[in-house]
């Protein structure tokens, strides 16, 4: 732990205008990605059949999906519904299907497949409708959250900052959902909720940089912009190493240990960590120092009146 609490010294924006270079053809990548492959929506988004079915004893969920790959449903999602007995499957739309022929066909698929008894105890059908309401809502609620972000610390610190911070934000989110689109990952809402956690998460990061900054801009009577926010970010280096690779464990130990439906979300919370760790350092406070970010700005504002409320 002591290696933790020593103050390095380490030149961060030095390399400013390269990582300024590196993010933004991620970004650019990232975009271009979205526009030519977009994101492969889950069930939630694009509608389906959700089937829910009981067992007599403790259902093998590895071996359901299984069974039902062999079936031609290689993209159900399985999983415990209340008890370990009851399982959710939930199918995406197969076309000239009725719901109720394709409930049979996972009933017989998954008889077939184990000799514990298995009973049908309802179908119901997802249109897209819901889905495309659900996508929508979801995109308009991470732009609210932006906005929001954006007067919050816009109001505890200066517009230069506020914009470092949006903007760091908006590049944690687009490279996060241009691996999601590169690499065809299943977007659902549990990673949805990732990313919302992601902007949590990296806002939390920038907002004790930015704090940082803000009180050596006050105290340290010498060196420009660009040595007080080096100076800042050396010496929250410890806190956001120790807070992310703590978080990193759990996510990893989530991924590995936690099932498949919770791949989506510990992958995007990784990917978001590491990039908005990134961020916090190079994007949020290199914008801030292209805006010109100075000590002027960060001095509080005189009150009228206040030396003559101060005398005898």
């Amino acid at each position: 732990m002591a290696l933790f609490k020593l103050t390095t010294q380490i030149d961060f924006l030095s390399q400013r205008k390269f990582a300024t270079y590196l993010s933004t053809t991620l970004v650019v990548i990232a975009i271009i990605t979205l526009g030519l492959r977009g994101l492969n929506f889950g069930i939630d988004f694009t509608g389906g059949t959700l089937i829910e079915v009981g067992y007599s004893h403790k259902a093998d969920i590895d071996g359901i999906r299984s069974a039902l790959a062999k079936a031609g449903f290689a993209e159900a999602v399985v999983q415990n519904f209340g008890t370990s007995k009851d399982v959710l499957v939930r199918i995406a739309p197969q076309e000239g299907v009725s719901k109720s022929e394709l409930g049979n066909q996972v009933l017989a698929s998954l008889r077939q497949a184990s000799s514990d008894h298995v009973d049908l105890r309802r179908v119901e059908f997802v249109g897209p409708q819901v889905g495309n309401e659900l996508a929508e809502e979801g995109g308009l609620a991470m732009l609210i959250a932006l906005a929001a972000i954006f007067v919050y610390v816009m109001f505890r610190f200066v517009w230069k900052l506020s914009f470092g911070a949006v903007l760091a934000l908006f590049h944690d989110v687009t490279i996060t959902l241009g691996v999601f689109s590169l690499l065809q990952l299943n977007f659902d809402l549990t990673v949805l909720a990732a990313m919302l956690a992601v902007i949590g998460y990296s806002l939390n990061d920038t907002i004790v940089v930015f704090d940082r900054v803000r009180e050596n801009f006050r105290r340290m009577r010498k060196g420009s912009p660009t040595e007080i926010v080096n100076t800042s970010l050396n010496q929250t280096l410890s806190r956001t190493l120790m807070t992310s690779l703590t978080t990193l464990l759990v996510l990893l130990a989530l991924f590995f240990l936690g099932g498949e439906l919770i791949h989506g979300f510990a992958t995007a919370l990784t990917i978001g960590i590491v990039v908005g760790t990134y961020s916090s350092i190079y994007v949020a406070s290199t914008c801030a120092l292209a805006l010109g970010v100075s000590k002027k700005d960060m001095m509080p504002v005189a009150k009228e009146g206040a030396e003559a409320d101060a005398r005898p």
